[in-house]
């Protein structure tokens, strides 16, 4: 995977405009609708029983995420998988704050056996504790590097035949033997709430346009490095990064890719 696959996923998304529709928290709300419209795609918020089969109906892509979980929402995120499933729409999981309680992690496991998302994205301590027992989360931060990660990573792919997008100072894409590592981004970015959530969101759109799941969810990872490096470099703080983010999302270009993008494969 080069630049040019990354800067043709992004031309992808700006003149397809995909649908992404969003069952996530009430903290990034704000925060990952408007990364989606400022990276070309068309976010949609919807989480009530009422209406999730049929929004998933029009969507092209569906983004689950567990941040803020309850019960209904529960039940509105199977059924919307549920509907996903049966249009062979594809599915980004991300399980917020897995092993920080047994209500969180048994609740992921139990999304993971029902409908093996398409891809499946967190920090190396959520994905690790979907499948170990004794591995805790601190909040929604990790505990652990994006290495540490890798073999329940390539578990979860082997049993759920899920790619697994590991975010950390390394970012690491795991499927059927093939490993792609991006070190771009900057230390401000774990500084900002909700930018990984933001990045789950971002990967829904990239796997709705790109043929392979494994290059998409990469390609997103890529452009969320690349966007952190720009915005950084503008910004004085977790505050204006926000906004330079977002700016950056809009503006990144083929050459912002070409120069920037700091992407091996295993």
């Amino acid at each position: 995977m080069k630049a040019e696959d990354v800067w043709q996923d992004i031309e992808r998304v700006r003149n397809d405009a995909p649908l992404v529709h969003n069952i996530t928290n009430y903290v990034v709300m704000n925060n990952t609708a408007n990364a989606l419209l400022a990276v070309g795609a068309s976010p949609v918020m919807a989480h009530a029983l009422d209406e999730v089969e049929e929004m998933v109906n029009i969507a092209s892509a569906l983004v689950v995420n567990i941040g803020t979980l309850s019960v209904p929402w529960i039940e509105a995120m199977f059924r919307a998988a549920d509907a996903a499933r049966e249009r062979g729409i594809r599915i980004v999981f991300d399980p917020v704050g897995a092993g920080a309680t047994k209500f969180r992690t048994e609740t992921s496991r139990e999304f993971l056996e029902s409908f093996r998302p398409t891809v499946i994205r967190g920090n190396p301590s959520e994905i690790m504790a979907l499948v170990k027992e004794g591995v805790l989360t601190k909040g929604v931060d990790s505990r652990h590097d994006s290495e540490a990660a890798v073999d329940a990573a390539v578990y979860l792919n082997r049993e759920y035949g899920s790619v697994v997008s590991i975010s950390g100072e390394v970012d690491r894409i795991v499927t059927d033997g093939r490993i792609i590592m991006i070190e771009n981004g900057d230390p401000m970015m774990p500084r900002v709430t909700g930018l990984g959530c933001t990045a789950s969101a971002l990967t829904g759109a990239f796997v709705a346009v790109d043929g392979s799941p494994f290059e998409g969810a990469a390609a997103a990872m890529a452009v969320m490095g690349i966007a952190g490096e720009m915005a950084a470099g503008k910004s004085g703080g977790p505050g204006s990064f926000q906004v330079e983010f977002l700016d950056a999302l809009y503006r990144i270009g083929e050459d912002d890719v070409r120069r920037r993008l700091k992407l091996a494969e295993a």
